[in-house]
């Protein structure tokens, strides 16, 4: 078995981190796997939610800090140097970011224990987050010597909790409960103890009652946004999308069934 299982149930994929001794560490394995299994669900058109998670007692403590600083996520193979196989051990952890933005499913992150370094990157990096009391994220680069510029973390993080708070994470180096978590707008539920991937797939199974083609479009028009270049721009993208959406048998069942006042029955089509 590898170090990230996948498990598949109704519409919904669960990527778990399995390395439960280390607390999830990152590797460059780990980070190989994770890129193949999000490449799958990109063409996967039968998985519409995606529900991240670790085994164990953590969701992710960051890079494996085992031996030499950076050597278990280096990447790349015997010949080459250190700087660059750690070149690409770290453009390998952006690239899982990036294909969790990208995919057209939206991503759950069901967080407990620590939530730490590139698990930060990577939690930040879904869409919601469901967190059960014990999880503690960690933001520890400043006190190792390291920019907090990690994996996507220098991008996300502004655009979440707003430029002076993150700044004030990252230059502290902060470590912070659920609470805080909480006050900065990261978390989307707060879930019992042990409880947390339990609420994301119940997350899970509200949005697969919604419109395929309506949350598909709408994570991408989402992180267009991100970077839209202006207003009048993100209005032309908005406005084809919501024409196609006019083409759609959903659209008609969807409207049916608010005015008949009972679920919709989407069929992606």
């Amino acid at each position: 078995m590898g170090d990230l299982t996948v498990e598949r149930r109704d519409g919904a994929a669960i990527l778990t981190l399995s390395r439960p001794d280390r607390l999830n560490a990152v590797t460059a394995e780990l980070t190989e796997e994770l890129i193949d299994a999000l490449g799958a669900l990109a063409r996967d058109t039968a998985t519409r939610v995606v529900v991240l998670t670790g085994a164990g007692r953590g969701f992710c403590s960051g890079m494996d800090l085992g031996g030499d600083p950076g050597d278990g996520l280096a990447g790349g193979g015997p010949g080459r140097g250190r700087v660059q196989r750690l070149h690409r051990g770290i453009a390998r952890g952006g690239e899982v970011t990036a294909r969790l933005r990208e995919i057209p499913q939206p991503v759950i992150a069901a967080l407990h224990g620590p939530v730490a370094g590139l698990g930060v990157a990577w939690a930040l990096a879904c869409d919601l987050r469901v967190a059960d009391p014990t999880t503690r994220f960690v933001v520890p680069f400043t006190d190792l010597g390291l920019s907090a510029g990690d994996c996507g973390l220098s991008w996300l993080l502004p655009r979440l909790v707003g430029p002076a708070r993150a700044a004030e994470v990252a230059y502290r180096a902060e470590r912070f409960t659920l609470d805080r978590a909480d006050e900065l707008g990261l978390v989307t539920e707060r879930a019992p103890e042990g409880g947390d991937l339990a609420a994301a797939l119940a997350l899970a199974d509200e949005l697969l009652a919604k419109s395929p083609y309506g949350l598909a479009r709408t994570k991408e028009l989402l992180n267009l946004s991100l970077d839209a270049p202006g207003l009048r721009g993100h209005l032309a993208a908005e406005t084809a999308v919501q024409t196609l959406a006019f083409f759609t048998e959903d659209l008609a069942e969807g409207m049916a069934a608010t005015r008949e006042r009972r679920p919709p029955e989407f069929r992606d089509r």
